[in-house]
């Protein structure tokens, strides 16, 4: 997905950000972002493994 922006791209990003968010709110929006995101890989982790014991639950239960 963010392959083709390169590094000039990313850049530009950051400027933009820094102009619209200012110096002193961009490290707030950065920890927030990164908070969602690790909140995000742990609920998709959670979900995973729930589904993989549901999965080991059923063939236990059909082997009986």
């Amino acid at each position: 997905m963010f392959s083709s922006i390169g590094f000039p791209g990313l850049i530009l990003i950051l400027i933009i950000a820094l102009v619209i968010f200012g110096p002193k709110k961009l490290p707030e929006i950065g920890k927030a972002a990164g908070q969602s995101l690790s909140e995000f890989r742990k609920s998709t982790r959670d979900l995973t493994n729930d589904d993989s014991y549901d999965e080991k639950e059923v063939t236990k239960s059909e082997t009986k």
